[in-house]
């Protein structure tokens, strides 16, 4: 039996002597290895936490005391250590527990998580919380050295450092990538003797004695202070977090069990603000994945042995990297565009824009906020920039597209990439909002593409329009079609017709276009023909075809990856109202009114009822309902 069959829970974690720690660690890496060689995931970070998560669950009790994982990138072991050990194997597999920590899964996971920086705000309210209703436990947030890029980070810990009262546990994960560097021994040497109960016991008894003197007391008791710190701010980078008010111990080494459990026994007794910054290698212990940790972020199924990727290479390109490759082409006809995104340049395609135009690429870290109104400040100087962000993740700016951006009718091209229906990462990651929150914002004009040309014709129409304009594209491949060599912008507001019938209309957007291509396939051989819309735009819609094929065909399907509530269906339903159009009957095919699981995304869309089964299944339930089916399409309806 290993080690790590014989741990169910912390409890017996806690079990093992220290010197078979190491090899616990050994053990779990193995099983994320290989259970993210199958499935996908998030290695690089978690390998990277193995031994913090380890020394975590040994000197605290987790679930009473709160251990709040910043995005969950970096907690797999976690998982492993506190009970899913064996549900592990069915990690992002549609049923299976989340990529990502979640209250409903487990009661070891204090918060649930995805979007970065949260830790040390919902940390610092439970610490609040637990203050007032006179409990002792600890609040530990765990935070990557990326996620402090964003301004919640610094909101959070400027709260928590202004109430010395509250106790609170930070711990920085700096992989090394960003922060600072190790210093070595020494600096681990000193974590460990500076953060000694009992020295922190007499620091306080002579701060007290200090003010206490007649006269002279404070001033005492400051040169005292500024003296340590001077001293320590040789040897340790923390007067960033000191500043904050926070008692700050490190860097240490991440990967040294034993000095990770002493610190961390030590600093659980200090009763006031604390941040412990520990150094971690991302990708540990796995070769490929330290030569490489960028690909490895974030990897589909890979053979274990070379780290090479198993997935096949699609015949067509990912819309990501038409995007992409066609904003290095419009960059180079036009010197005002430059590129804008949030710690994602791989994620949205940038990278290859970055190496060719590196003067006018700006990665500004996980910060969307000041992505979006720095972009607003390059408009204003006469710039046309494009700012790239996952749909999930630029609503976290909201407030600056609205009030920045859309207020003064500035020339931003927002380019949300993974809209809709995204896969394995779940609800905190599809993005199944942005229709409906973007299109009641004034100055704002949102569309989305069927294909990659269409793709392609709507960013050369964005960099055109003086205005605000929004161009959302889904996660993965597109349809495949020839890429024409010349690129001509598309009237805004103006929809296509892809096919003409008598029976139904279907209006389409985005990739549901190519789903309701499928479904116009399917009915015809039913012997119902539809008359097809590619709607290109939800704002402004092009309501005088809308209106013009339903007083023609009052029989109307729409469709969308995104949800019903205020989105492209809610949008006709208004312009059919506003032309006074009653008699025609609407069926809305959407995301539902719920946080949508994790799953590949073709099974998420058949779930969701969003794929061509679906929308087959609506154009006989209307036309029936219209008396339009023959007896025998009504039985094999039936049947």
């Amino acid at each position: 039996m290993t080690l790590l069959q014989t741990i169910q829970s912390p409890a017996d974690l806690k079990t093992l002597p220290r010197s078979l720690l190491p090899e616990l660690a050994a053990e779990i890496r193995r099983l994320i290895v290989e259970v993210v060689s199958r499935n996908g995931g998030h290695l690089a970070s978690s390998l990277g936490a193995v031994e913090l998560a380890i020394a975590v669950h040994y000197v605290f009790d987790c679930p009473r005391d709160r251990i709040i994982w910043d995005v969950g990138h970096q907690a797999y072991a976690h998982k492993i250590l506190t009970g899913r050990r064996d549900a592990f194997s069915n990690l992002r597999l549609h049923g299976g527990i989340s990529g990502f920590t979640r209250r409903s899964e487990s009661p070891y996971d204090a918060f649930s998580t995805g979007h970065s920086s949260t830790s040390i705000s919902a940390g610092f309210g439970m610490a609040c919380a637990k203050a007032l209703k006179g409990e002792t436990d600890r609040v530990v947030a765990v935070i990557g050295d990326g996620s402090l890029t964003a301004g919640i980070a610094f909101e959070g810990l400027n709260q928590a450092g202004g109430d010395p009262k509250r106790d609170l546990i930070v711990i920085l994960n700096d992989n090394e990538m960003s922060i600072s560097r190790n210093v070595g021994a020494l600096s681990s040497f000193l974590s460990r003797t500076f953060s000694a109960k009992k020295l922190q016991e007499l620091r306080r008894e002579l701060g007290y004695f200090f003010r206490r003197l007649p006269r002279i007391g404070e001033d005492v008791y400051q040169l005292a202070k500024r003296t340590e710190e001077s001293f320590k701010s040789f040897v340790t980078p923390g007067m960033l977090f000191e500043a904050f008010n926070f008692e700050y111990f490190g860097p240490i080494n991440g990967h040294r069990i034993d000095h990770l459990i002493d610190i961390l026994n030590n600093i659980k007794y200090i009763r006031e603000p604390v941040l412990l910054h520990v150094t971690t290698v991302k990708g540990k212990g796995y070769e490929p994945a330290e030569k490489n940790p960028v690909f490895f972020h974030g990897c589909g199924r890979f053979d274990v042995a070379t780290g090479s990727c198993m997935d096949r290479k699609p015949a067509s390109p990912t819309y990501t990297q038409v995007f992409g490759e066609t904003l290095i082409e419009l960059a180079r006809r036009d010197p005002r565009v430059v590129a804008v995104t949030a710690a994602m340049p791989e994620g949205t395609g940038l990278s290859p824009f970055a190496k060719d135009f590196p003067d006018r690429f700006f990665d500004v870290g996980i910060a969307e906020q000041h992505a979006v109104t720095f972009a607003a400040g390059l408009a204003v100087e006469g710039l046309r920039p494009v700012v790239a962000i996952y749909s999930t993740f630029l609503q976290r700016a909201y407030d600056q597209i609205l009030h920045d951006v859309c207020l003064d009718g500035l020339p931003v091209v927002f380019a949300i990439d993974r809209a809709g229906l995204v896969g394995e990462d779940g609800p905190t990651h599809h993005g199944a909002f942005d229709l409906a929150y973007l299109r009641s914002l004034p100055n704002l004009v949102v569309m989305a593409p069927r294909d990659e040309n269409e793709l392609r014709r709507m960013m050369l129409t964005a960099l055109q329009h003086d205005g605000p304009i929004a161009l959302r594209y889904p996660r993965g491949n597109a349809p495949g079609v020839p890429i024409a060599c010349d690129i001509s912008p598309i009237p805004i507001g103006k929809a296509k017709v892809l096919s003409e019938g008598e029976d139904l209309v279907v209006l389409a957007i985005g990739a549901s276009v190519a789903e309701a291509i499928q479904a116009e396939r399917m009915l015809a051989a039913e012997g119902l023909h539809i008359t097809l819309v590619d709607a290109r735009f939800v704002k402004p819609l092009d309501a005088a075809l809308i209106t013009e094929l339903a007083r023609k065909i009052p029989r109307l399907i729409t469709v969308e990856e995104n949800v019903r509530q205020g989105g492209f269906g809610s949008a006709v339903l208004e312009s059919l109202q506003d032309a006074g159009i009653a008699a025609v009957a609407v069926e809305r095919l959407g995301l539902p009114d719920r946080f949508i699981e994790h799953g590949p995304q073709n099974l998420l869309r058949a779930k969701c009822g969003v794929d061509a089964a679906a929308i087959v299944a609506a154009a006989r339930r209307l036309a029936a309902s219209c008396g339009e089916l023959t007896h025998l399409q009504q039985v094999a309806h039936c049947a």
